[in-house]
């Protein structure tokens, strides 16, 4: 299904839909998966491929296509299971995840025919990665924009930080930046780590126009895609989220930043979405 029509209802639908999907992959597989942090992103992803992206399985080598890079890149169950919903890879396809010979493993890896615009395991380099391709595309006066998806806890990463100087020095507004801003990271909260309480401000000082949101509420999303985007500036989403997002038990607990459903669990994960 592809359709750009806002509709809440319908993202809603998608949402659960996709949610399902990703505790479904979780299960089959088999294994620990990282499942809090794919369940975090979901709505943002559910509103990008379904009503703001100019991304469709007919256009996936089109120059003029928007394009989208999952910079967390162990956030792939709450990735190719939205690019399955969306039409972009089958089911055939997306039940090879994690088997041998699979085109779909652990991270993305680049592969235009599925939708995948980028390789991501070691974090903290997708920001500069789309940096380049929006740079190019701006030169080519190509009226395309790049959708990167990012990890709070990328922001500990250096690489991040130099890739955020050259955006506003180069006035890269074709680029926008989301950050699951989700409070945890593999070792716990990303305020312990390093904190960051002023993470909006700390943006903001190098000159990026800074949007914060609901990350779970499409309103406020569309809002901030609406109303709120300069032109001249970067722009950054930083959006409010709960790791583990629809899966009572998951919520906010970290060890399900990598853990494994067993039968039980994963009919009682199923239970409470439908709830």
């Amino acid at each position: 299904m592809n359709y750009k029509e806002f509709n809440y209802n319908q993202l809603k639908e998608d949402a659960y839909s996709v949610r399902k999907k990703i505790l479904e992959l979780s299960y089959k597989s088999g294994g620990g998966q990282h499942i809090g942090g794919g369940l975090s992103m979901v709505e943002i992803m559910c509103y990008l491929y379904g009503y703001r992206l100019n991304i469709s399985p007919d256009n996936l080598t089109e120059i003029d296509r928007d394009r989208f890079i999952l910079s967390k890149g162990h956030g792939v169950l709450g990735f190719y299971p939205i690019l399955n919903h969306y039409g972009i890879i089958n089911d055939e396809t997306l039940n090879t995840y994690k088997q041998q010979d699979s085109e779909l493993i652990s991270h993305p890896i680049k592969n235009y025919n599925l939708g995948i615009e980028s390789s991501n395991g070691s974090l903290g380099h997708g920001l500069s990665y789309g940096l380049g391709i929006a740079h190019g595309l701006k030169l080519k006066e190509i009226n395309s924009k790049v959708f990167i998806l990012m990890g709070d806890g990328e922001c500990n990463e250096g690489s991040v930080w130099e890739a955020a100087m050259s955006a506003s020095t180069l006035k890269i507004d074709n680029l926008i930046l989301i950050i699951d801003f989700n409070k945890y990271q593999s070792d716990g909260k990303t305020q312990e780590i390093i904190n960051q309480d002023q993470l909006a401000a700390r943006w903001s000082s190098f000159g990026w126009n800074v949007i914060e949101v609901n990350g779970h509420d499409f309103l406020s999303i569309d809002n901030a895609f609406q109303n709120k985007m300069l032109i001249g500036s970067p722009n950054l989403i930083l959006a409010h989220t709960i790791k583990g997002k629809g899966v009572d038990f998951m919520e906010n607990n970290n060890s399900w930043h990598h853990g494994r459903l067993t039968e039980n669990l994963f009919n009682e994960a199923i239970n409470i979405l439908k709830r």
